[in-house]
Order: C-alpha cells, then structure tokens, then sequence
C-alpha cells in the first residue's frame, strides 16, 4: 500500500502568509504562538483548554510554532497535536510522588552542561529553547525557563569536563533543541566533541523535523554529516509524519546522517497498539528506525498522560510477531530519581532447566529449547584480539596530528549506535 504523507495546509490559520515565509524555519521561530491571546486569535479553543492556559501560565511555558499549529485538529479534543500543544488544567495538579527533576539529572551535574549518570555517557544541555513546548516535557524545570543561563560558556565547561573525562565515550547532545542553535554554533560544537580522542558517538536529541521541520537544510546536514552525528528525533504519532516531516528526515539521511525515533507513550493519545504500529511502519518507510518506546517520566503535572506500565508491555505484545523487528521498539522506563533506563517486555521464558528452556511464541503456543551439554562461555581467543586491538590504538595515537581539522571527518562513521 502506498503511504501518504500529506503537505500541512496552513490556509486556515495562517492565509495570509506567503509560500517563502511559510517553509522559512527563522519566520517559524519567531512567530512562535506564545500567549492564549495570540493562541485564540488563531484557533478556536475549548473553555477547558483556556483554563488550562491561564493555570499554567506561570509553571511552564506555551510554544507552538505556526507549523506544528496548522496540524491541531480544531474540532476535536482529543486530537494528539493539540493535546501535546495545549495544557489542560490537570497539568497545574502536583501528586506528591511527582519531581520537578524526575530523572534525578540535576545531582548528576558536575557542570551546568553535563549530566554525567551513566559510566561511558553523558548528557549535553546545549540550549534550554524548544521549538514547541511539548506539554509532557520531562525537563520544565531547565526549558523555556528565564533562569537556566546554557551560554557559551557553559558550552565551553561542558566540553572541557568531557576531554577530562576519557571514560566518556558517548555523548547525547539535548536541552532544549540543539537544532535552534545556529548552524554555525552547533557545527563549532559538535567539531570540539569529535575533535576529543575518546569520544566515539555523538547523538543529538531533536523534535525539529517534527515542529519545525523547514530547519533541516543542506548546510545543517554538512554540519552534522561532518561531526559523524546521529539524529534521535521524537515522532508521537502518525498524524506528525506529514511531507514536510518525511524530507526533513529525507534530507539527513540521504546526507548520510542517520536518524532515529523516541517515542513517549501518551495516554489517550497513543496509547494504542494499532498507533504505534502505523507511526513505526510509516517511520522505516522514510528510514527513520523506532529506537525507544518511552513510558512517561513521573514529573510534576504529567499524572493525566501517563500509562499503566502494563499498558506498553501489552502494547510489545501485539506488535511482537505481528509485524517485523525493525518495527518493535524497546519500551523504556527512567527511573525516578536517577535510576536510569531498564527495558521491560512480554515475558516469552515459561520456565528454564539445565536440560532445556520452555517459551511461548507470539501465538501462546508452547516450544521446548533443548540446553546444549556444554556451558563454558568464555571466549579464548579474546585476550589475543584484545591485545592486538590496544597495540593497533596506540600506534594510531603515537602517529595522529595534534589536532584534526573539524572540518573533515576523523574516521568511519559508526554504524552501531547504543542505549
């Protein structure tokens, strides 16, 4: 079946602008609808939704960029574009089990820049703007904040905590959207990382294909296709994958940038099986691989759009056998309070012996997996791969220049990337 992916009609709200100013991702930036005022003026809002506007006017800001505005669904409530644009009044109600910093990153910060949780990688908080203050935002407390001062400088902190630091091997660049630096700013950025020896992979968490996808130009691509970035985007649902969307993601990764998706489990709103699916398959046919499938972080304000955690696994569980792998993200779950990411899937194991494992298959059906009479695991040609592994870096190191050009990439670009 041919997939559509249709061109966002802006004639509704936006007639009277034109074509140029429409697909200029600038224009977009700075008509970002920030007020229930301005907001009104341009959508009919529900009496509900006002209230919501005016009770969280003062705990987390409102963005929604002409773009992203043109997809809301002005005569239903529950359209999924509207819903992760305009708070409801639930989001101005705090259970006490809720955090303000529900990933616990802000103990894990030895500078403004870095949130350094895991052994191997950190968190690089590049920008604290958004191009849509998505309403289950895990991260108010730092975006769209008039006190969170991410500058240059802080930039440059982060960057010399990280060559300090050669355990550090992975870098994840977020905020914020790292995508509404200027291209040049985030090309000098990104060139300081993969100038560091020890780190191997740089991410950029994005939402800009999905809100502002007018952005993602050629000279944006060569800044990134330089740097060896990957590109992890945040599609929710399908009704975001539009044609705008699809040639923004198009365009990196014909450029040789890949791109990955997260998705955060919505209730109401994607919490359906038949969703996600359409959303995954329509992503693997623009390339884009499903990486994770988040269950909602416990931050202040988000009770009213989270799921039961059985609901995700349910959710694998219908999608598992039922349509490819590359289809089936892992469901995710980040830990309160600093904990970190575990998976969580169905569980196919029904009991497990020396003599053999028992599963049940998609189906239910039951299947008996003879154990082979051997254990040992160990690997004995690993100390000799090992050993030539580390003699091969430090010749490399020993002959290398300095400093390499930011300019031109370093080295093969990865083609694994990690959680």
């Amino acid at each position: 079946m041919l997939l559509r992916f249709p061109e966002v009609d802006r004639r509704a709200l936006y007639p009277e602008v034109s074509d140029g100013s429409w697909r200029d991702w600038r224009w977009q930036q700075r008509n970002v609808i920030a007020t229930l005022e301005a907001l009104e003026a341009r959508f009919p809002l529900s009496e509900v939704e006002r209230l919501g506007l005016r009770r969280t006017r003062g705990i987390f800001k409102l963005g929604i960029t002409p773009y992203y505005a043109a997809l809301m669904d002005p005569a239903h409530d529950w359209c999924p574009v509207r819903r992760q644009s305009i708070p409801l009044p639930a989001e101005a109600e705090t259970r006490p089990e809720e955090l303000s910093d529900p990933l616990g990153e802000d103990h894990n910060r030895p500078v403004p820049a870095i949130v350094h949780k895991y052994p191997d990688r950190v968190l690089f908080l590049a920008l604290d703007r958004c191009s849509v203050y998505c309403r289950h935002c895990t991260r108010r407390r730092l975006t769209g904040q008039e006190t969170t001062d991410l500058d240059k400088q802080t930039m440059a902190e982060g960057v010399s905590y990280i060559r300090a630091h050669p355990e550090v091997r992975d870098v994840l660049v977020s905020g914020g959207d790292p995508f509404l630096l200027s291209t040049e700013r985030l090309g000098q950025l990104l060139g300081e990382l993969r100038a560091i020896p020890h780190v191997e992979l740089i991410r950029i968490g994005t939402r800009v294909p999905v809100c502002n996808p007018f952005r993602v130009d050629e000279a944006l691509v060569r800044a990134l296709r330089t740097a060896e970035a990957f590109v992890v985007t945040h599609f929710n649902h399908p009704k975001e994958l539009t044609a705008e969307a699809r040639d923004a993601c198009e365009r990196l990764i014909d450029g040789g940038v890949p791109v990955e998706n997260q998705t955060v489990l919505l209730r109401r709103l994607n919490s359906s099986a038949r969703i996600i699916k359409e959303l995954n398959h329509r992503l693997l046919r623009i390339r884009v691989r499903p990486y994770y499938l988040h269950q909602g972080d416990v931050a202040e304000g988000l009770d009213h759009l989270r799921t039961p955690v059985q609901a995700g696994i349910e959710i694998l569980q219908q999608l598992r056998g039922h349509t490819s792998g590359l289809a089936v993200p892992h469901l995710a779950v980040d830990l309160p309070d600093g904990g970190g990411k575990v998976t969580v899937q169905p569980t196919y194991l029904v009991s497990q012996s020396a003599k053999e494992s028992v599963f049940r298959n998609y189906k239910g059906e039951i299947y008996r997996y003879p154990e082979p009479l051997e254990g040992d695991c160990s690997v004995p040609y690993d100390e000799v791969y090992r050993a030539a592994s580390e003699t091969a870096q430090a010749s490399a190191s020993a002959s290398a220049p300095a400093s390499a050009p930011a300019s031109a990439p370093t080295r093969p670009l990865l083609n694994v990337i990690t959680g």
